[in-house]
């Protein structure tokens, strides 16, 4: 499987999540300047392909990998959104069959409602930690504190507890400059300003896997998301009030995307073809129920605040097609050559 092929089906991928569709109310023309600039930290390689790579090399069977998600709070999204957990779900869900590996969700207790529906929608059971380690069950989740002030005593205890060996990130909000976490419209969502409750910075988990070598990716579309602090000077010049809610925590990869889901799906289309098991990926039809399952759980439509079958403003259905390109694109590219010719 040469570099030319690798970097070519992560091209077609990277193409296909960072189309971007959005409500002319919502920021457009951003993704793109992002985008080339996760590439550019990337020494100009297709980023999704470089994830799956990375996660690839650093997990093995029985290894565990921290799966980060949830964005949305009271009094508007009270367990999270739509966007979020069927991403890491899928993603947790190729690891596992793919690799081999153990994932654990990492979130604040209010999310854990959408992640675990969305998770058990896509196969993968979430079990106690014991039962997903010692008898191959699924994965596991790992509930932070409610009160920050216990945060950093958490973090130590779940790295000495699991050990992981990777660290995802997929629509997880992190801090900025001012140590204030926000919203993609730049309102505070911790601080003694914030009109919200109950968010819960849980970045370092992701700073302390850059200070032990652990390799790390992020996942977002807005560039309030763990990771884009890689490429925080693209956030801050390119998103309106951008200085303010860019994050600066740094991965090792950064994947820009249309939504986090499609982020996470062209990261298993890419392990996918990797492993050269198209069948890997999640089905438009199982699409559809993790997201529905997302949403019946209270994982919200984070655009209109409603449980109809749309993320981030896009039919559900739009999602669907995506993930049946991603597999087309896999399936073409593991083809013989010569398939298919009659002369």
């Amino acid at each position: 499987m040469g570099v030319a092929m690798l970097d070519m089906v992560g091209e077609a991928v990277d193409r296909l999540i960072t189309i971007e569709a959005k409500n002319p109310g919502m920021p457009h023309g951003v993704l793109l300047p992002m985008y080339l600039a996760a590439r550019k930290a990337n020494d100009d390689k297709p980023v999704t392909m470089a994830a799956a790579e990375g996660l690839k090399k650093h997990l093995g069977k029985g290894d565990v990998v921290f799966i980060m998600t949830g964005a949305g709070y009271e009094p508007t999204m009270p367990k999270g959104e739509s966007d979020g957990p069927p991403g890491a779900a899928s993603l947790a869900r190729i690891l596992y069959r793919g690799l081999g590996a153990i994932p654990v969700y990492v979130n604040e207790p209010c999310h854990a409602d959408p992640i675990i529906a969305s998770s058990h929608a896509a196969g993968l059971m979430v079990k106690p930690f014991e039962q997903a380690r010692d008898r191959r069950l699924g994965a596991a989740m790992a509930c932070s504190p409610i009160q920050q002030s216990n945060v950093k005593a958490w973090i130590d205890e779940i790295y000495k507890e699991y050990k992981p060996k990777a660290v995802v990130s997929t629509e997880r909000l992190g801090a900025g400059a001012n140590g204030i976490v926000h919203s993609a419209t730049a309102l505070p969502l911790t601080g003694p300003d914030s009109k919200f409750q109950g968010c819960i910075d849980i970045g370092e988990v992701v700073t302390e896997a850059n200070k032990r070598g652990i390799f790390s990716v992020g996942i977002g579309d807005h560039g309030n998301e763990l990771g884009f602090g890689t490429i925080y000077d693209a956030v801050a010049a390119t998103m309106p009030k951008g200085k303010i809610l860019a994050t600066v925590v740094k991965t090792d990869i950064v994947v820009p995307a249309m939504m986090s889901n499609w982020g996470c799906y062209g990261i298993e289309a890419c392990l996918a073809y990797l492993l050269r098991k198209p069948e890997l990926i999640h089905t438009p039809q199982a699409e559809e129920r993790i997201v529905r399952a997302c949403l019946d759980a209270g994982g919200l439509e984070a655009m209109y605040c409603t449980t109809d079958f749309v993320v981030d403003g896009l039919d559900g259905e739009t999602s669907m097609a995506c993930m049946q390109f991603l597999s087309n694109i896999v399936r073409k590219n593991l083809e013989p050559p010569d398939a298919g010719l009659t002369h």
